[in-house]
C-alpha cells in the first residue's frame, strides 16, 4: 500500500536516472540527488507507518473494503427504583448538554431517595426533584434546551422536564409512558413551540415503568398526581460503554 502512495521510492534510481554517455561528474550529481530523493521517499514511508497506527490503519482497511464502521457505544443509566430498575441509553451525540448534566447529578447522588412525584398513567412518569415528604431540592443551574435535536418523544423515551421557560431545565425528568408528539420542538417563537429535550430512550425494564404508571396517586397541595406510596429512586448508576 505504501509504494502505490509513495512511487518514487521505487523509481527512482540511480541506474535510470543518469544516461552512460554523460561526463562521471554530472552522473555523480544525478546519483546523489537520486539518492537524496530515495532517502526522502523512505523516511515519509517510516514517518506514514508511525502516523497510521494500528487501529487507524484497521480503519482505513475497512473503508477501502467498503466494511461500515460501527458507531461509538452509548453511555448507560440505570435508574434503580423502590419498584425495580429501569435502564436508559444515553444519547450523547444528540444531547451533549443534557446527557452531562443528568450525568454530573447522577454520579454526585443528587437522585439517591428522590421520588417519582408525577404519575400519569396515559403521559408520562416524572421524577428526580423532590423527597418522599414532598420537599423540593436544591439544584444547579439551568441548562440550555436541546428539544431541537430531531428526537421525539416516543413511548419509552427519557426527557428533560422545565418550567414554562424554555431554557428552565435542571435535574428533573421524565419517561414518556405514550407517543407525545405535542411535546416535541417545532419552533422558538413559544414555550410549547420550544419542546421538551429528549436524551435517552429505555432500553430494559419498561415493565418497571408501565408498573410505575398505574399506581395510584392523590393530592399532595399544591401539587397533583403524587403517587398514594412513594415510588422511590434508590440511585442511579452511570455505566460508561
Amino acid at each position: 500500500m505504501f509504494k502505490r502512495l509513495f512511487p518514487a521510492a521505487r523509481e527512482h534510481s540511480a541506474e535510470h536516472s543518469a544516461p552512460k554517455g554523460w561526463p562521471d561528474s554530472r552522473r555523480t550529481s544525478i546519483i546523489r540527488v537520486s539518492t537524496s530523493i530515495k532517502t526522502a521517499n523512505i523516511l515519509m514511508i517510516r514517518l506514514t507507518q508511525r502516523i497510521l497506527s494500528a487501529p487507524a490503519l484497521l480503519a482505513l482497511a475497512l473503508c477501502l473494503s467498503g466494511t461500515p464502521l460501527r458507531a461509538a457505544a452509548a453511555p448507560t443509566a440505570v435508574i434503580h427504583t423502590s419498584m425495580g430498575d429501569i435502564t436508559v441509553e444515553l444519547f450523547e451525540d444528540k444531547a451533549p448538554a443534557t446527557v452531562a448534566n443528568f450525568v454530573d447529578y447522577a454520579r454526585s447522588g443528587f437522585y439517591d431517595g428522590t421520588i417519582f412525584h408525577r404519575v400519569i398513567s396515559h403521559f408520562m412518569i416524572q421524577g428526580g426533584g423532590f423527597t418522599p415528604d414532598m420537599q423540593k431540592k436544591e439544584t444547579g443551574d439551568p441548562i440550555a434546551n436541546e428539544a431541537a435535536n430531531g428526537l421525539s418523544n416516543q413511548r419509552g423515551t427519557i426527557a428533560m422536564a422545565r418550567t414554562n421557560q424554555p431554557h428552565s431545565a435542571t435535574a428533573q425528568f421524565f419517561i414518556n409512558v405514550q407517543d407525545n408528539p405535542n411535546l416535541d420542538h417545532t419552533g422558538e417563537d413559544s414555550s410549547r413551540a420550544w419542546g421538551y429535550a429528549v436524551f435517552g430512550r429505555v432500553t430494559d425494564g419498561m415493565d418497571v415503568v408501565d408498573n410505575i404508571r398505574l399506581v395510584e396517586t392523590t393530592t399532595r397541595p399544591p401539587y397533583s398526581d403524587v403517587p398514594v406510596e412513594p415510588v422511590v429512586i434508590e440511585h442511579i448508576e452511570i455505566l460508561e460503554p
